[in-house]
């Protein structure tokens, strides 16, 4: 017939199903670097949400020190130090290195302990100087008793004080103390906003527009360079 022009549809379909397998070679990479990133927002998302200075314990008597460690002296004149409730609620799970043996000395601003999770990890300072009388054994057998009762059945070391009245002389007690917790909590949200915007700068928006309370144990996921960012803005800093 005049003016019939043949067509192979099979070659005209061979071709568009090549160009949709091409496009799902690009599109597939594409979605999962998209959900990577998704996972990573639902992390920091879950972080915000019911810590508040109301919850954490602050006992009378214990003095505690901008490391985030405290001091109690004993009517016997023997010193327990450990960690604060708020730094154990920021970390969530974590186990413990002890650093020093009994006999040991240790002095104000040294290492005292160690805490670990997931391959990260914090160097707890020492509030006072002194010497180790005895490390607690129930860390070793089950770190979770810290979270629990972090100034009384949670103690990391009993020390001979060597310079008490000096050493605690800046610390935060009762009241006082209660303030500057709260006022931590509100450093750590700049903190995290800060940190996530310097080392992951696709999240930063995110935790910007969500604002509100801290979930428990906000740290527990957050990556290892948040962790060292923590350190030296936290536990290392006089401020």
């Amino acid at each position: 017939m005049d003016g019939f022009t043949y067509h192979d549809i099979f070659q005209t379909k061979g071709i568009e199903y090549l160009v949709i397998i091409a496009f799902l070679l690009i599109l597939i990479p594409f979605w999962i670097i998209i959900n990577r990133k998704e996972m990573i927002f639902r992390k920091i998302k879950e972080t915000w949400g019911i810590l508040t200075s109301d919850i954490l314990k602050i006992p009378k008597g214990v003095f505690f020190s901008n490391h985030h460690t405290w001091a109690h002296l004993e009517k016997s004149g023997i010193a327990e130090v450990g960690l604060d409730d708020w730094l154990l609620h920021l970390a969530g799970e974590v186990e413990f290195v002890q650093i020093k043996e009994k006999g040991a000395e240790i002095k104000k601003g040294e290492i005292l302990t160690q805490m670990v999770s997931k391959g990260r990890s914090l160097n707890i300072i020492s509030p006072i100087s002194g010497v180790v009388l005895e490390a607690n054994p129930i860390l070793s057998e089950n770190a979770s008793i810290i979270g629990e009762d972090p100034y009384k059945r949670g103690w990391v070391y009993k020390l001979e004080p060597s310079n008490w009245k000096t050493d605690t002389s800046s610390f935060y007690v009762g009241e006082e103390a209660k303030q500057w917790l709260k006022l931590e909590l509100d450093r750590f949200k700049d903190f995290i906003c800060i940190s996530l915007a310097k080392n992951h700068p696709e999240s930063s928006l995110i935790i910007m527009q969500e604002g509100g309370e801290l979930r428990d144990h906000p740290l527990h996921d957050l990556p290892k360079d948040v962790w060292q960012d923590f350190q030296k803005v936290f536990l290392d800093s006089e401020v």
